[in-house]
Order: C-alpha cells, then structure tokens, then sequence
C-alpha cells in the first residue's frame, strides 16, 4: 500500500486544488499513467501515479484545495479497495442524528405535559410546541437538511462558487463521495439556472446599502448563458488586478520595420519548416533583440524588492501564451541569454505546445525575469499588456502590415518602399526607472531588429 501526496509543484507552490481525477476508487493504476489533475495558483498539471496498483481509496474530493505534502489517495492491492470501501460508507450514513432524537428525553416529556398545562408551560415554547406536540418526529426533521447544506461539507472552491452565483446547496445534487457537491456539479448547476432559494433578500440590503461593491454583483436572467471562471480565468484576473495596484504603469511604444526580418524568413521559410517541424515566426527575432538589449539595459530586466531594485545576471524570458480563448500563461524560457535564434525558436514551439495540452510543471511558468505578449498573429495594431509582476517590464509584439514606408539610400537620398512594419508596444513600472531609459532600451531593440544579420544569425 502507497499513500499518494500531493507533489511539490514549484518552488513557491504551497497547495493546490484537485479539478479532476482521472480514476476511481477500485480501479487499476500503472505507474506513471496520469491519476488526477491539479490546480495551483500557477498552473494546472495532469500528475502520473508515482506507483502502480489499485486505487484503493480517495481522500481529497476534486475541487477541495489541500496543502503539498497530503495526502489525497491511497495505491494497494484490490484487498485493500474492499476493506476500504465499507469503511468510507460507514461515516456517509452516520446515524448520530438518531441517538440525538433518542436522549431528547421525549417520554418524560408527557408527564411534565399535565404539570404545565394549568399553568404557562405552552408560553415559553409557543413557537416550538404546537409542531412538537401533535409528532415529536418534525424535531430531527430540521436537523436533517441543516447537515445537507452545512458548510463544512463543501470544498474552498465549490463555497466559494455557491456563493458567488448566489446559489442554493440544500439544490444542488452532490457525485461526489457521499454525496459531496463537487466542483462540477455547481457548474452543472450554474449552466442548468438553479438560482437560491431566497433570491429577493440578497439584492435587497446591496440595493438599500447602496455600497458599490455590492452593486456590480449581475444575477443571469432569461437568455442569458452563465460560463463559471475556470481557475486559471480567476488566477489570472487576481494577478492583473495586484499588478494594477502595485505598480505605478507608464507606457513606451516604436515603430519598427522589420523587412530586414522578413526578407530572411522568406528565404529560409520551407527550409525551416521541414528541418524543424514548426514556421519560422517573427517572435523569435524579437525575443533575440530584446535578451541582447537587456545586457546594455539591466534595469529593465530587474525586479521590484522591499525599498530595493533587484537586477537579474541571466534572462529568463516568459513567453505569453493563449490556452484557446481559455486562459493564458507564460512560461518561462530559463537562462535564455546563452542561446541563439534558432534554440530560441525551438524552446517557445516546445512551451507553447505543452502549455496547451497542460503538461507545463510549475518550474516552467517559474522564475520568468521579463516578458513578451505576442497579440500579432491576430492582427492587433497597438496593446498596452499589463506587467508580470514581480517583474518590471513587458513588451508587446502586434501585427506586422505592408505599408509605405520612407528609405535612405546609401548615398542619403530618400525614396518610398513597401515594407512589413509593426508596433512594439511596453509597458513598465515606474518604480524602476525613469521613460528616457524606458526609450532607449526599446530604441536599442528597435535598431537589433532592423540592421542585424540574421541570415548569418540562422
């Protein structure tokens, strides 16, 4: 038998929420065959049974958050499944309702009945009486759905969503263990319309209040389609909106003309994607002109501390990646100054493909010292990204477009050329440093980009 705990999943990674397991109690498991799906404040990672066997038992419910190093199921032989199976049930049907009902002393009950009838012994229980002397059996009834909705049944998560939706748990009904509501049956819920069962009370006090942060709180009506926030939409927002709060963003914005680029990815476009596998896009030369200027720039390439600047000796450049409209990550290419364009190329293909099919560690999305938000391939003229805290500075890539532009020919005369150009938008904080070294900086990447050789670069 194995205890399973959840796994350290990054350095700074203290719990993590299970959204899915991929097996059920009595099932076989292989070793390093995927068993459950976990969430972090991070990344969502789909983690291998570090043993084979049986899944004998699950102790942590999916959407129950949970610290690193608990354990959350148990690997053995099919004995143990059985053996365990009984024992989980037993708690389910916990019959301590029943003894409650017992010791209530309802036989002596009748006797004192007569005692207080001359006198006022319906008075102190007017409420109470008149249901608890025709059956003593309404008593435990309304004991009974008090347990189905008690909050301690529900996980931080599925709590957390009953009440932003305003939603009824005594309505939801729970597959989980026991009967547990679990993370997707308040989805379920949410998408089917159950609404509270005292919908009017709740908008009341909000509207009486007249406090704005009640106010905004939206109830879906007819036609609507309500999509619950899945966790990295949540992550994400949480993180934008203290980056927001943090630090003071100024913004710094080129034009850049990248035909120097563009004559060389059409050149060695075919070539490239046969010897690689993947297109040669302009967000490698980009990431190369930026990890080169931040040698003569390490401001931008620093992090805000406790009163103090810290300035990184390596690169770590994060790469911002969008999961199909779900979300969006940034994994982290590590010491990414040592290598060349076409390494570069590689290592973002590689992230940007695991972070979609959800095999990124915690490490990856880790230790990131500055980052690029590649909003080109849709086309985007101009996008003011948000800084990635605790770093200090992020760049954004938008479209590259054929326009006129104007060229100097070597002898200084002037003419007009049709040529591929884009904006590289920043954003940094201000904290940091002050926009005349913000303006060099992207001054600096702006002239790698249009003079360098990136044919002998390739």
């Amino acid at each position: 038998m194995a205890e399973i705990q959840l796994p350290q999943l990054g350095e700074s990674v203290t719990e993590g929420t299970i959204t899915r397991w991929f097996k059920a109690v009595g099932d076989a498991v292989a070793e390093d065959e995927v068993l459950f799906e976990v969430s972090t404040d991070k990344v969502d990672s789909e983690v291998p049974s570090p043993v084979g066997g049986v899944l004998t038992e699950i102790r942590v419910a999916e959407g129950d958050t949970v610290d690193v190093g608990t354990v959350i199921a148990v690997v053995g032989d099919g004995v143990a499944a059985q053996s365990s199976a009984p024992a989980a049930e037993s708690p389910a049907p916990t019959p301590a309702p029943e003894p409650a009902p017992a010791p209530v002393v309802e036989a002596p009950t009748p006797p004192p009945a007569p005692a207080p009838a001359p006198t006022a012994a319906p008075a102190p229980t007017p409420a109470t009486a008149p249901a608890a002397a025709p059956a003593p059996a309404p008593v435990p009834a309304p004991a009974a759905p008090s347990p189905a909705t008690a909050g301690q049944v529900l996980s931080p998560i599925v709590r957390r969503l009953i009440s932003d939706y305003g939603l009824d748990p005594a309505r939801i009904s729970g597959t989980g263990p026991d009967g547990r509501i679990t993370r997707a049956d308040v989805e379920g819920a949410i998408r089917a319309g159950v609404s509270t069962s005292t919908p009017s009370p709740a908008p009341a006090p909000s509207a009486g209040s007249g406090q704005r942060r009640s106010a905004p709180v939206p109830r879906s009506g007819t036609g609507d389609t309500v999509e619950p926030l899945n966790n990295i939409r949540r992550r994400t927002g949480e993180h934008m909106v203290m980056s927001k709060q943090v630090s003071p963003h100024a913004y710094t914005i080129v034009e850049v003309d990248y035909e120097n680029v563009e004559r060389v990815r059409r050149a060695h476009r075919e070539q490239f994607r046969a010897a690689e596998g993947f297109s040669l896009t302009y967000l490698p030369f980009v990431s190369r002109a930026v990890i080169d200027a931040l040698r003569d720039y390490p401001h931008m390439n620093a992090s805000v501390g406790d009163g103090e600047l810290i300035v990184h000796n390596y690169v770590n450049l994060a790469i911002a990646v969008d999961l199909d409209f779900t979300g969006l990550l940034a994994p982290v290419i590590h010491e990414a100054d040592d290598k060349r364009l076409r390494a570069i190329a590689r290592d973002i293909n590689d992230l940007a493909t695991r972070a979609r099919s959800k095999q990124l560690s915690a490490d990856d999305i880790s230790g990131g010292t500055f980052t690029l938000s590649n909003s080109g391939s849709f086309g985007s003229h101009l996008v003011l990204p948000i800084i990635n805290q605790p770093q200090v500075a992020i760049i954004s890539t938008d479209g590259v477009h054929r326009k006129p532009v104007v060229v100097e020919g070597v002898d200084g005369s002037e003419s007009i050329a049709i040529h591929s150009v884009g904006m590289l938008a920043m954003s940094w904080d201000h904290r940091a440093f002050d926009g005349a070294y913000a303006a060099a900086f992207l001054r600096e990447v702006k002239e790698i980009i249009e003079t360098r050789d990136w044919e002998a670069e390739l």
